[in-house]
């Protein structure tokens, strides 16, 4: 069997007619079984693609226009410039019993969440077990499931796109380029690049010019270091002396060179979903009715920027995705098309500072930005070329305090709603996290709390249920659940009504989204000014929150309808690694409630109690259940994820009913 999987493998060169698509050849390197054949419901059984898709764009066409530096790019006899990714697509067997969805995550970073997400599936970069498939459910309704790598620069053994370098007339392009950094420990070295990714290559080490500040804040004023105090390591590394203190913000800034045309990845990403719903030749999933593109945090950033720069329609004019669920990717677009972007950057409350992150505009309708008269909108492209898709908007409680959310749906003055077009829904999953700690709650040493534990999978699994029934047959979706200025659920976050909590910080900070001038060249995707010129700050609200401190509007899970604690999506730094005034990346955080009336009355928390809440397991499960119906009525869960609400509810009544540990 195996050797005539690799047989297979050599053989499997899939030719494709470039009239039809941009993908020019799709490389089959390993076809093999999912689960030794095993049937997922109707669908039967699956089957697993791997290898590389390789792609060719002529720069001349009016589509590609808009990639930075394709122009520059080396090309092939064709006029075409060429560049290949990591594919993988796991899919029915019988093309009979392949039902037409086409289900895309944008990897974040390289990765693979979506089994996890839609099938309660461990995690795995190449799923092969039970485990790593979970429930499956996506596959027994016939789904394909595909990813791509869409970044040059992650970490060793993940998915990546050998995207191509610009040079200018066959010289190396070099540019100014910023690394930024707060360690959690004292270190003598530091890396340039975000999250384990690979730098740019520096154009000279010893460049007299370069210069390393250190400041205390976002807008502190940054302090030079002597630079015969630090040095360049290698192209991934920087040293100083007397060593970086943890939880100072370092910028390094430095002349790069070799830029990669990162555009490519949109591009690559928009022709590999228009050939798998339009190419005749060689096209393992002929017959799509529908493809949805689904990205979390950088990947839901990526989405929406994809959306901004006119990607949702291919080369031949066609929409690309017919739907696309945004997850917690906040306001921010970010560094996927402009000349040395480094596609991890975010922007954080106090992580990542500075990158061009979160610009103007930010709502899928039309806004203007009274203070630099821009006017604009996420989906303007969209909207004029007949192309926009249906969008799903998810948001937690983090993005409204490390990701801009509230400007996703207000002014940008933060004195109005915005309401979404019809074509749009937002949903904020109240008190939710931007990512879920575990279950009994445990507490990492880089947090001042123990991390929140609420997933919202469950939710997630009931959202692409109802994007599918949108798409499928006009169905509309549940409206938009969030918070809003003309309600008083959002607001500045000194009156959001914050509980007393025993050594907890109220009001928390807030991410400072401010107006950033890259320089003259900003529009052609070429930055001057790193770090770039701060302008006025845009408004900053967040979710008003109940007595308890859980926030009051959006979707409330069971668990904040009937609380054990206060869940929040913001923990902070500990003392033990400077800061403890801000933010610990976006982690969320669980407080929870006494135990006894007594307890709350000597401790000073002003929360009603565990005790004084509720009278045995049975009246507390019972008002979990309640809460679950009415989210199962409203489409925000499914009937069939039940038993697992009642599971987790069941962990969460018995943790909190334990006696104290003795000291």
């Amino acid at each position: 069997m195996r050797s005539l999987v690799r047989l297979f493998a050599l053989l499997a060169y899939v030719m494709v007619s470039v009239a039809e698509a941009r993908v020019v050849r799709l490389r089959i390197d390993r076809r093999e079984p999912v689960l030794n054949g095993n049937a997922f419901g109707t669908a039967g059984a699956y089957e697993k693609l791997v290898g590389q898709v390789e792609f060719a764009l002529n720069p001349a066409l009016a589509a590609n226009a808009g990639i930075v530096d394709l122009k520059l790019a080396s090309r092939n006899a064709a006029g075409e410039v060429e560049f290949s990714a990591d594919f993988y697509l796991l899919k029915p067997v019988d093309p009979a019993k392949f039902k037409g969805r086409l289900l895309y995550e944008v990897g974040n970073r390289g990765g693979k969440a979506l089994l996890a997400t839609f099938q309660k599936a461990a995690r795995s970069a190449d799923p092969t077990t039970e485990a790593e498939f979970g429930d499956g459910r996506l596959m027994a309704q016939g789904y394909a499931l595909v990813w791509m790598g869409w970044q040059w620069d992650v970490p060793e053994g993940r998915m990546r796109m050998q995207m191509p370098i610009a040079t200018e007339a066959g010289q190396p392009i070099k540019g100014r380029i910023r690394g930024n950094f707060i360690l959690d420990a004292r270190s003598t070295t530091a890396p340039l690049a975000d999250r384990a990714h690979q730098a740019y290559p520096i154009a000279d080490m010893a460049d007299p010019e370069a210069f390393l500040t250190v400041r205390d804040s976002t807008d502190g004023k940054p302090q030079r270091l002597a630079r015969g105090q630090w040095r360049f390591v290698d192209n991934n590394t920087v040293a100083l002396d007397s060593g970086f203190e943890p939880g100072r913000i370092y910028d390094v800034v430095y002349t790069a060179k070799d830029p990669r045309v990162l555009g490519t990845g949109l591009a690559g990403t928009r022709d590999l979903i228009s050939f798998f719903k339009h190419a005749t030749q060689g096209n393992p999933l002929s017959g799509v009715k529908h493809a949805t593109g689904w990205g979390i945090s950088q990947s839901g950033r990526f989405l929406r920027h994809l959306l901004y720069e006119g990607f949702n329609e291919d080369e031949q004019g066609r929409r690309v995705f017919d739907g696309v669920i945004d997850e917690v990717g906040g306001a921010g677009r970010g560094s996927f098309n402009h000349r040395f972007g480094q596609a991890s950057r975010d922007a954080e409350q106090f992580f990542n500072f500075l990158y061009p992150v979160d610009m103007f505009p930010f709502t899928d309708g039309d806004q203007s930005d009274p203070v630099t008269g821009a006017k604009g909108s996420l989906l303007g492209w969209a909207r004029a070329r007949g192309v926009e898709p249906k969008i799903f908007h998810v948001l937690s409680n983090s993005e409204y305090f490390n990701r801009a959310g509230s400007l996703v749906h207000t002014d940008v003055a933060g004195q109005r709603d915005i309401e979404p077009p019809a074509n749009v829904r937002i949903y904020t999953v109240a008190a939710g996290p931007h990512f879920a700690g575990p279950f009994p709650p445990s507490q990492a040493a880089h947090l001042a709390a123990p991390l929140n534990p609420l997933n919202r999978n469950l939710i997630m699994r009931a959202l692409l249920d109802a994007m599918d029934r949108w798409m499928d047959t006009g169905t509309a979706p549940p409206p938009s659940q969030m918070p809003r200025i003309a309600n008083k659920t959002l607001t500045p976050s000194s009156n959001a009504g914050w509980p007393t909590i025993p050594g907890v910080k109220f009001p928390p900070p807030v991410l400072i989204t401010y107006r950033l001038d890259f320089g003259p060249r900003w529009s052609q995707g070429i930055v001057d000014y790193e770090p770039p010129l701060l302008g006025k700050p845009y408004a900053a609200l967040v979710p008003a929150v109940d007595k308890d401190g859980n926030a009051i509007a959006g979707i409330r899970m069971p668990s904040v309808q009937v609380p054990i604690g206060t869940y929040t999506g913001w923990n902070y730094r500990p003392p033990a690694i400077g800061a403890p005034e801000q933010f610990s990346g976006e982690a969320g955080a669980f407080f929870p409630l006494a135990a006894t009336r007594e307890a709350r009355l000597s401790s000073g928390d002003s929360r009603l109690s565990f005790g004084e809440r509720y009278s045995s397991r049975d009246e507390y499960l019972a008002r979990i259940r309640q809460a679950a119906r009415q989210l199962i009525q409203a489409r925000f869960l499914l009937e069939a994820d039940l038993p697992e609400v009642e599971d987790f509810a069941k962990a969460q009544f018995d943790w909190m009913s334990k006696p104290p540990a003795k000291p």
